[in-house]
């Protein structure tokens, strides 16, 4: 959410962005690796910079100054909105990094409905609320859309049904109030983000990415321009934990991570013996599918059901074997990033 607006701050500070405002006035950069919906391309025209497997990225894209004038990074002031899965957000952030506001819904309810995302429900659940979550951002920084100097919005990567809802409400925005409108590409917005926090990060910087369906090990060298290390090739670990955390019959309202972090505290991390994901391999990439492999067969030879048992359910052996599972899988997969990334 702030992310996205941040994303676009950081590019208005390359002076490649400055210049002369046309409504729309942007280009599109289509991806190989992650952003593939060119259905999206009727639904708007911004730029999107894209990762490119040990390349550079693709042109930064402009953003214009109203009326001819330039607007300092100062007086920015930015709408970031974020439909890209189950979170519907959207934030006010300004030209100097300062987050005016930030609001989101969670769609944790249908996330235990449907024992995870589902795209057409999750859309319908964000076209619900997009209005409102959008209306709220703005009312709790105390602005107006007049007040703003751009709207961002993800376009990828993330589910289709669920990008078109927020890339719908931006291009709105954007084309009632004359306002440009920035394409984000979510992860490299998590990159930025980073100098959001930390004021004096400079260029170059090793930006280590982990989300529910992107494993990224990058080097960002300047806006726009990285080189991607490493990459999962297979599922990303969002997938295994939302997995595991299913197999073991735990409540998913909060997501897949958090509960099963939470149990893993009660379990010992060396109960079950797992094999570490990509020990052979002599590169930067990441697997987590075999993982999810050895949990379920570990899960099985238990004897667990969790249909039957659910954790709250489960009696204290029971429990302390769900636990012991948790621990050991969060346990190997730490492992697994530490030697994917430090050597």
């Amino acid at each position: 959410m702030a992310t996205l607006g941040f994303a676009v701050f950081n590019r208005g500070l390359h002076p490649f962005l400055q210049g002369k405002y046309t409504p729309y006035r942007s280009w599109y950069s289509s991806t190989k690796n992650f952003c593939r919906m060119p259905s999206l391309n009727k639904l708007a025209s911004p730029c999107l910079s894209s990762f490119r497997s040990n390349r550079s990225i693709i042109e930064p894209c402009r953003v214009w100054a109203k009326d001819g004038k330039t607007i300092p990074n100062d007086e920015l002031v930015i709408l970031g909105i974020e439909t890209s899965c189950d979170d519907t957000g959207a934030a006010v952030v300004t030209g100097n990094g300062k987050i005016l506001s930030q609001v989101i819904r969670s769609q944790a309810d249908l996330l235990v409905q449907y024992g995870g995302v589902s795209p057409k429900m999750a859309q319908e659940a964000h076209a619900q609320v997009i209005d409102g979550v959008v209306e709220a951002a703005l009312q709790n920084a105390n602005l107006t859309p007049f007040d703003l100097s751009a709207v961002a919005v993800t376009i990828g990567p993330g589910l289709s049904l669920c990008l078109r809802v927020g890339v719908r409400k931006a291009r709105m925005i954007a084309g009632k109030h004359n306002l440009p409108m920035v394409g984000v590409h979510h992860m490299e917005a998590h990159a930025l983000v980073a100098r959001l926090t930390e004021k004096e990060l400079q260029f170059p910087f090793l930006a280590l990415l982990i989300s529910g369906g992107h494993n990224l090990l990058i080097l960002a060298q300047s806006v726009g321009r990285y080189v991607q290390l490493g990459t999962t090739i297979d599922d990303a670990i969002g997938e295994a934990y939302d997995k595991t955390a299913r197999w073991l019959g735990l409540d998913m309202r909060r997501g897949g991570g958090p509960a099963l972090e939470e149990l893993a505290l009660e379990g010992d991390p060396h109960a079950i013996k797992l094999s570490v994901p990509m020990q052979q391999h002599k590169d930067c990439n990441f697997s987590y599918a075999g993982l999810k492999t050895q949990v379920r067969r570990a899960i099985e030879s238990k004897n667990i059901d969790v249909n039957n048992d659910p954790i709250v359910a489960a009696s204290t052996k029971d429990r302390k074997l769900r636990a012991d599972i948790a621990a050991s899988f969060q346990e190997l997969w730490l492992l697994g990033l530490e030697l994917n990334t430090s050597g």
